[in-house]
């Protein structure tokens, strides 16, 4: 059987240019046998020819002994035993020969030439032999005899080895064919199963870049309120007990708003859990779209919890300004509703652009502009300088620096334009251009 790539390096473990040593040991009995046979067969030859025997003997050793060389040079093989046919000798090699030329990848064209010189001259050697056999009178046939015998000798001496070695040749092919399909279909199974374990982890890492932006934004918007509403709670405690009251109502309501949003981002990630253990058990090239459906339902396109929309914008204006801050809201164009994605990200740019005003321009007046447009949504937060630098720091709000790289990851990941800044008169700007579709 042969073999290619690879697998024939790895099979080539005899000596010279036999594959295995048992193809050696084959070939090396072939050829004591056919050297055998030729230098018996050389001893009437030389009687007929008229030279020493020891001279036939040699030369019937040396011809049979090519056989040797027969997966090496095939053709060189056929062309002897077609040569010494008319010497009758090398009945063997022709055999083995023919079949041998017959496996090998060659040129049909090749192939017919030579067993057709090798069927003519059997033929003719079988002819000639049997007219001096029956011109002696060893043989008392009739004359149709001559032609039966020198035919059916020359198709029996060719057609079977031929034809076997033809089928053999065919079916090394086919398997070595099947052979390279399957290690080129294992290569191609491999391949996916890496594509899958990059999309699962890719998955992977997107989800909990969306979960650590919803935390964060939940987190850090609800408790910079709070605490610049405690703050101000321990500014007026004494003062003012009605609006110490009211202060404290508000942070116990944003507190309550934030462990309500918590606890539904944690429902949607033990769901995402559930949906992970139960793909765990699939094959491996179901793990990135396991992953990919899971990330899928944990934003809420499987029915899942509702983010915030613009609708509640005035809802989320109106806490900053219960919280001190003198906020300006104008909405331009015709409003409209939005896919739920395009909502929830408007909705948060803004949000997180409103914490960031609380934590580093405490008291500055700040506008939010929401405009209306064909095909997109624009949205931006400026705030003027605050009044009283040190009023930032008064309230001791910490800063992760992850608030505009997660409302520009957001913005992109649709398809939208983020703008930051400082303004020329000191103040801060953050603007972004979401596509309505």
């Amino acid at each position: 059987m042969t073999t290619t790539g690879e697998e024939h390096a790895r099979a080539l473990t005899g000596p010279w240019w036999w594959a295995r040593w048992r193809s050696a040991v084959l070939d090396g009995s072939l050829a004591l046998v056919s050297a055998v046979e030729c230098g018996a067969e050389g001893i009437p030859f030389a009687r007929d020819a008229g030279i020493p025997v020891a001279v036939g003997i040699v030369f019937g050793l040396i011809a049979g002994s090519v056989l040797l060389v027969r997966r090496k040079w095939p053709i060189a093989v056929v062309l002897v035993a077609i040569a010494i046919t008319p010497a009758q000798m090398g009945f063997l090699m022709g055999i083995v020969g023919l079949y041998t030329l017959a496996t090998c990848e060659l040129p049909r064209r090749i192939i017919v030439a030579l067993a057709g010189m090798s069927l003519l001259g059997t033929m003719i050697v079988t002819l000639v032999r049997v007219r001096q056999d029956m011109a002696r009178g060893d043989l008392t046939l009739g004359d149709w005899f001559v032609p039966f015998a020198s035919i059916t000798t020359s198709l029996g001496l060719t057609a079977p080895p031929l034809l076997l070695g033809l089928y053999v040749g065919a079916r090394r092919r086919l398997m070595e064919s099947l052979r390279e399909r399957a290690d080129s279909l294992e290569r191609e199974l491999q391949l996916l199963a890496e594509r899958a374990e990059e999309r699962a982890e890719w998955a992977r890492n997107e989800e909990r870049t969306r979960i650590a932006r919803e935390m964060h934004d939940v987190v850090a918007h609800r408790v910079s309120l709070m605490v610049v509403h405690a703050a101000a709670l321990q500014a007026v405690a004494r003062k003012d007990p009605e609006k110490a009251v009211r202060n404290a109502a508000l942070v116990g309501d944003m507190g309550r708003q934030a462990l309500t949003e918590l606890r539904e981002m944690l429902g949607v990630l033990r769901a995402g859990e559930g949906a992970g253990g139960r793909a765990a058990s699939a094959p491996l090239v179901a793990v990135g779209v396991a992953a990919a459906e899971a990330a899928s339902r944990a934003a809420g396109e499987d029915g899942g919890v509702e983010g915030p929309c613009l609708s509640e914008l005035e809802e989320l204006v109106g806490q900053s300004a219960e919280a001190g801050m003198v906020v300006d809201l104008s909405v331009q164009g015709e409003v409209r509703s939005y896919a739920a994605e395009v909502e929830q990200t408007a909705y948060r740019v803004v949000q997180e652009a409103l914490t960031n005003v609380h934590k580093h321009a405490a008291g500055a007046k700040t506008y939010v502009r929401l405009a209306h447009r064909g095909e997109e949504i624009a949205m931006q937060v400026e705030n003027e300088p605050p009044p009283e630098p040190a009023s930032a720091s008064a309230v001791r709000l910490p800063s992760g620096g992850n608030g505009l790289v997660g409302m520009r990851e957001r913005v992109v990941g649709l398809g939208g334009v983020f703008v930051s800044g400082p303004t020329d008169a000191g103040g801060f700007r953050v603007s972004a251009v979401i596509p309505a579709a």
